[in-house]
């Protein structure tokens, strides 16, 4: 064949083929130039070989102020503030910047380096994502807590300044605490009758150690009582004493009650509740007139005693039901005190869990903690026993885990109650940027869902429509768990 018939044979191939590169460069473009995101590509050396109309959109900047210009140029004519693309090709990996341009918006900005066979870089790419709307959701929601945290702040400090040295064991960080530790300083140094009412396991018991060590009588006696743990028949004895030869068995000395011992200082009458009727006579009587009577005895003896009490049962309730006397419960009600659950003060948990965690590690001589996932189950569980239960459980923890991390798989008994939370950072490296605000939006919308309870306010806090809000945080949430 000669070498025209050759010639000839080939044109149509390399015809074909530059036709081909051709609507594959021009596809490619239009795909570059109708992307939502700002594209801007620069050779291996930050020279400027294309940018999109996004990118113009997002930063304001126009192709003509950067086309062909080097990126360290633009920088020292402050074009831009700061540039990715020269950041990955000096540290050759991926970066990841937050940057906000003189339109206003806020964008993500990721510079990926290309690598030649020869591992040189031939060009970086840098993607633009405006997260304007993800950021203004962010504020959103934080401007609608920021009167509740300022003025929890303020009682915050407050506290601070009133609370003792003497009260490390009370533990009160989230809102709900420190509004019960508000009413307990205020009572403090009053000497009146305190009730506190809560769930078993709640901390009533230290509530009235912060009392008595902030009153005018923290130098004398504290004396605690578990009304319900004392046997009916032995109650009068213990509270009041006896005289000798009072009854068989009784000591020939005689006994002075848990009234008597606590003169001049503070009586915490736990579980008052279960006191029987009997016996709820004789303590309206102490507390009207300052005196008890011994068993036996002939003549009431004089004692001067703050008593603050507290339960865990209804005693409205119980009035009604006549187990409980109204006059008792009216003598009790000078300054009743509601002391939350656990589950309603969240920001109490990891303190706490702090300070258990310390104790137990300086008991057995460890240097133990919990791992991240390990925090999220303890923080999304329920704590039907409180403040109790969760001591309990990070001593088990620390007793039962293999090595100085404490991870999920040692709270098996948390695992049913653990639910979906969801805590996202922005990468230090590329990433799939759509998984990645997907996420970020998705966090919002739960906080705003958690704040309001319903979905109608919920959306509205973040300018959405309630079926738009439905259907991200269902289609969302659908995504997270694939």
């Amino acid at each position: 064949m000669s070498f025209d018939n050759i010639a000839e044979a080939v044109k149509p191939t390399t015809l074909n083929i530059f036709h081909s590169l051709q609507e594959a460069n021009d596809k490619l473009d239009a795909i570059i130039e109708n992307s939502f995101d700002g594209i801007y590509i620069t050779d291996g050396d930050g020279n400027t070989i294309k940018v999109n109309k996004a990118y113009e959109l997002i930063t304001g900047l126009k192709r003509s102020e950067v086309m062909g210009f080097n990126m360290r140029d633009l920088m020292k004519r402050n074009v831009i503030s700061v540039s990715g693309s020269i950041l990955a090709i000096q540290k050759r990996h991926a970066i990841t910047l937050h940057q906000e341009f003189k339109t206003g918006k806020k964008a993500l900005i990721t510079s990926s380096p290309v690598f030649d066979k020869d591992n040189n870089i031939t060009m970086v790419v840098t993607n633009v994502r405006d997260l304007t709307e993800i950021y203004n959701l962010k504020e959103e929601v934080a401007r609608g807590k920021f009167t509740v945290a300022k003025s929890m702040e303020d009682l915050s400090a407050s506290a601070k300044r009133e609370k003792p040295p003497h009260s490390e064991d009370l533990v009160c960080v989230d809102e709900n605490s420190l509004a019960v530790l508000h009413l307990a300083n205020k009572v403090a140094a009053l000497d009146t009758t305190v009730i506190l009412f809560g769930e078993t396991g709640v901390g009533k018991e230290m509530f009235a150690k912060y009392i008595y060590q902030n009153s005018p009588r923290r130098n004398k006696p504290f004396i605690k009582v578990n009304c319900g743990a004392i046997s009916p028949n032995l109650v009068e004895s213990e509270l009041f004493g006896y005289e000798r030869g009072a009854f068989t068995g009784a000591n020939k000395n005689g006994k002075i009650g848990l009234f008597e011992a606590a003169d001049k200082g503070t009586i915490f009458l736990d579980e008052i509740g279960e006191l029987p009727l009997d016996m709820q006579v004789k303590l309206l009587r102490v507390l009207q007139e300052q005196e008890i009577e011994r068993i036996g005895g002939t003549s009431p003896i004089k004692v001067d005693v703050r008593v603050i009490a507290a339960t865990n049962r209804n005693l409205e309730e119980m009035v009604k039901e006549k187990t409980f006397r109204q006059d008792l419960y009216y003598r009790l009600m000078v300054f009743p005190i509601s002391i939350p659950p656990l589950r309603e003060r969240p920001d109490d948990i990891v303190p706490l869990l702090e300070l258990y965690v310390n104790a137990f590690n300086k008991k057995y001589g460890f240097h133990k903690s919990f791992t991240p996932l390990a925090l999220q189950f303890i923080q999304n569980y329920y704590w039907p026993g409180n403040i109790r239960e969760l001591k309990n459980i990070v001593e088990r923890s620390i007793i039962i885990s293999n090595d100085d991390h404490i991870t999920s798989d040692d709270l098996p008994f948390l695992q049913s109650e653990k639910k979906v939370s969801i805590h996202t950072k922005l990468p230090a490296e590329t990433t799939n940027l759509k998984k990645m605000v997907e996420q970020i939006e998705l966090e919002y919308i739960n906080l705003a869902y958690d704040k309001y309870g319903n979905v109608r306010e919920a959306a509205a806090s973040l300018g959405m429509d309630p079926s738009t809000f439905v259907r991200k945080r269902k289609k969302y949430m659908a995504n997270l768990e694939k």
